[in-house]
C-alpha cells in the first residue's frame, strides 16, 4: 500500500469575508476530489479570509499511480486562477 499526500499552501486576494474563502476552498477541493481518486481537507488557517492550507490524500497498491494522480493535483492547484500558490509539497509515505 502506497500513501501519497500533496499540501498546498495557497493566498485568496479576492476573498472579503471566511465566507468567500470557504466557497472558493469547496469549490476546488470538490473538483479534483470529483476528477481522481483523492480525499481533500483544509488542514491550516481556518480563520484566516485570505489564506488557506489544503492537503490531498490517495492510496493505491502501486507507486506510479499514487505519483500519477499526485502529479495531476498538483498542476491543477498550480493553474488555478481563483488563487495564489505559495507553497506546494508532495510526499509518499
Amino acid at each position: 500500500m502506497i500513501i501519497g499526500v500533496v499540501t498546498a499552501s495557497i493566498s485568496i486576494p479576492g476573498s472579503r469575508s471566511l465566507k468567500e474563502k470557504r466557497m472558493i476552498n469547496k469549490s476546488l477541493k470538490d473538483r479534483i476530489v470529483h476528477k481522481m481518486n483523492v480525499s481533500a481537507a483544509e488542514v491550516g488557517h481556518q480563520d484566516a479570509w485570505q489564506l488557506a492550507d489544503l492537503a490531498f490524500v490517495t492510496v493505491a497498491g502501486e507507486k506510479q499511480i499514487v505519483d500519477q494522480r499526485l502529479a495531476e493535483v498538483s498542476s491543477l492547484l498550480r493553474h488555478d486562477p481563483r488563487f495564489v500558490l505559495i507553497n506546494l509539497h508532495t510526499e509518499i509515505l
